[in-house]
């Protein structure tokens, strides 16, 4: 499939090297702007743009998805899907419509028990003893699209942000390509939340 891929920190870029040693062709990369981190505020780009650019893929990093012009960019790109981790900006129902299969979200955590921002953070701090990562086909609401597969693991007491994100990592190299074949097949059957 053809695929734009939108996202920002290092779980998306994980993802993203999954997609660059497939046989799916990324069209294109999504990423939010760069920001200054660290004590001098150095401006560094996102590990999601620092894999594009090494991998010779188009970046764009737009303040807004709203802009004309960009939708008219990712429009001329014929996207057969936009796949969507971790990405930090509302994607408007115009950009959503743009994929002619649409556009599918890896979130990180079993929905719809954490949705928006931080999920892995929440299952941690509120003791769940099982999280997982749900693929979910995206609408207009924060992450209230149907499920349209859910891939669970155990949160182990000595578990913090890092091993939870290992564990996703891991779920997604086992499962992502055979979840992409399944899908660009029709196979998949939509669950609402």
């Amino acid at each position: 499939m053809n695929i734009i891929f939108a996202g920002t920190p290092q779980f998306a870029a994980d993802h993203l090297k999954l997609l660059i040693d497939s046989q799916h062709k990324i069209k294109c990369i999504l990423t939010q702007p760069d920001r200054g981190s660290g004590r001098g505020k150095k401006v560094t780009p996102s590990p999601v743009k620092k894999i594009g650019l090494d991998n010779g893929i188009e970046v764009l990093q737009p303040a807004s998805l709203k802009d004309e012009s960009i939708i008219r960019s990712l429009e001329s790109m014929k996207p057969d899907l936009m796949l969507v981790v971790a990405y930090g900006l509302l994607i408007p129902k115009d950009v959503l419509d743009i994929a002619e299969k649409g556009c599918v979200n890896v979130h990180a955590s079993i929905l719809p028990r954490w949705r928006g921002a931080a999920p892995m953070e929440y299952s941690i701090y509120s003791g769940d003893n099982e999280s997982g990562i749900s693929y979910m086909r995206m609408n207009e609401g924060l992450d209230e699209g149907p499920i349209l597969e859910i891939y669970k693991c155990k949160i182990e007491e000595e578990d913090d942000l890092g091993t939870l994100e290992s564990k996703f990592v891991e779920l997604s190299k086992k499962n992502l390509l055979n979840f992409l074949k399944k899908f660009e097949k029709g196979e998949l059957k939509e669950t609402p939340q």
